[in-house]
């Protein structure tokens, strides 16, 4: 079972939550883990372990008799096994250790039935924290980073390796024994079989399947960054395209090189107003109302610009109306709202205040926000939805699939910021476009304006591109700048598929 239909899985039958990562699609294939379709006979059976009260009982027995671990598979924990926390005179320590040629593979504690496992204790004399917050430190300290943590209602499975974040994926036990729940129960038995943590080969067992996990998602990440860059390029296409419709009113002074950073920051800030909100969506963090999704919310924009898309091919680019939803998106987490079933806070800070970039609005740089015109927004300006929607997919799609924000870290939504610093906004002072490997912009029509070899030593101390054979023969016999473009084709960068005019911006 894939990564994400596992998460659908869980949150559309409303009975468990992954919090964090815990697997991703891609190691779970080069595991060869699949879930067992046929999985009624499974869950009789664990309907006679849990009984009508649906509880675990003993974490051992249930591992032995219902997911085929042996009693040999386990340890009584021993010095090694527990942390002492000086500052509290506190001893944390699993109830059992899990064994696989003799290291240990994992930590197993069972907690007394019906204690809520994120919760603080009502009263403590030590450390007060949750069980999942010290199980975590355990682990960490430990450097075992697998823990199954049971409160009779659920098996939890925690992944909490040193230096990083942790994340867990909790089975409950009432969902376990649902005919619905049996997609659930797959992928529990899927990952906590005892083929799964002791006879396949190392490479596709439990522990390995954890780490590529957190191998893969880092390599996520780091392709995020391309494709939010590539959305920024895209904004700042759009808002050329906006430019344009208003006869260069929108702009403006902004064009100047002493006034581009400001467009160049405030592009910069839409892209990360957009990834906070796809976050904070992903987290949980914003409105549930059926308002608020349908008519406000950037995944419900960006799901109906596909519908949108799938009706109006041709038409997109020009289209006019997404660009204004998200301005008043952005307005109404800066101010808040309360209304009808939507409550949102006010958040205010620098991210979304409306003055920090008029321009975005349709204002000028000296026309300041103020209460009582929030909503008389007359001259927005008119980025086509087709570019809004492109912008969105590089955000929100990552190889045909939905990305899932939650499962990223924030130290990795930090690398997607970094990806986006140090850049400048240029002038083309002629066609021009960016070239494979570093996206460097190259002025063809200077290129025209060589002959021979110089032209391929231009491109290689410009751009880095070194062209070679059939490649560089035709860059040096072309005769025009659509020449060049077919000659360069494979090394053109997905920044300008098509030539930029004189006078374009680009970064």
């Amino acid at each position: 079972m894939a990564d994400y239909e596992l998460k659908a899985h869980l949150e559309w039958l409303g009975y468990a939550q992954p919090v964090g990562l815990v697997v991703t699609a891609p190691a779970l294939d080069a595991a060869q883990a699949h879930p067992d379709r046929h999985i009624a006979a499974r869950q009789e059976q664990l309907r006679g372990l849990v009984g009508d009260a649906k509880l675990i009982r003993d974490l051992k027995t249930f591992l032995v008799n219902f997911l085929g671990w042996q009693e040999t598979d386990f340890r009584a924990p021993g010095g090694a096994d527990s942390v002492f926390l000086e500052e509290y005179k506190e001893e944390l320590k699993p109830d059992f250790v899990v064994v696989s040629d003799g290291a240990p593979v994992a930590y197993c504690l069972h907690v007394p039935n019906g204690v809520d496992l994120d919760a603080l204790p009502a009263e403590s004399e030590g450390w007060h924290a949750s069980v999942q917050t010290r199980f975590e430190r355990l682990l960490r300290d430990t450097r075992v980073s697998i823990g199954l943590l049971s409160n009779g209602r659920g098996l939890r499975l925690v992944y909490a390796p040193r230096g990083e974040s942790a994340g867990h994926l909790t089975f409950l036990v009432s969902a376990l024994t649902e005919v619905a729940g049996r997609p659930l129960l797959s992928a529990m038995v899927m990952l906590l079989c005892a083929d799964r943590l002791f006879n396949v080969p190392p490479a596709q067992r439990l522990p390995a399947i954890l780490a590529d996990s957190r191998r893969y998602q880092s390599e996520v990440s780091t392709r995020l960054a391309e494709q939010v860059l590539e959305a920024l390029q895209l904004l700042l296409r759009g808002f050329e395209a906006a430019d344009a419709a208003s006869k260069g009113a929108l702009l403006g002074e902004l064009r100047r090189a002493e006034h581009r950073h400001e467009l160049t920051e405030g592009l910069l800030t839409v892209i990360l107003r957009l990834v906070f909100l796809l976050y904070a969506e992903d987290k949980g963090l914003m409105p549930q109302a059926a308002t608020w999704l349908s008519s406000y919310s950037v995944t419900g924009l960006f799901e109906q610009l596909r519908d949108d898309e799938a009706r109006y091919p041709d038409v997109m680019h020009q289209r006019h109306g997404a660009w204004a939803r998200l301005v008043t998106l952005f307005r109404l987490v800066f101010r808040g709202a309360a209304h009808g079933d939507v409550h949102l806070p006010k958040r205010e800070g620098d991210l979304f205040d409306p003055d920090a970039f008029p321009f975005l609005e349709g204002r000028a740089r000296a026309d300041h926000f103020s209460s009582d015109r929030a909503d008389k927004l007359q001259h927005l300006p008119r980025v086509p939805d087709g570019v809004v929607l492109d912008v969105l997919r590089n955000l929100l799609v990552l190889d045909g699939e939905r990305l899932s924000y939650r499962a990223l870290d924030v130290e990795q939504i930090g690398s997607v910021y970094e990806s986006m610093m140090g850049f400048e906004l240029e002038e083309a002072k002629g066609r021009s476009v960016a070239l494979r490997p570093s996206h460097v912009v190259v002025n063809l029509d200077a290129v025209l304006d060589l002959a021979g070899k110089k032209r391929l030593e231009h491109l290689k101390e410009e751009a880095g591109a070194e062209l070679s054979g059939n490649v560089g023969k035709a860059v040096q016999a072309a005769k025009s700048v659509d020449e060049l473009v077919a000659a360069l084709e494979r090394r053109l960068s997905p920044f300008t598929r098509q030539p930029l005019p004189a006078g374009a911006l680009y970064l």
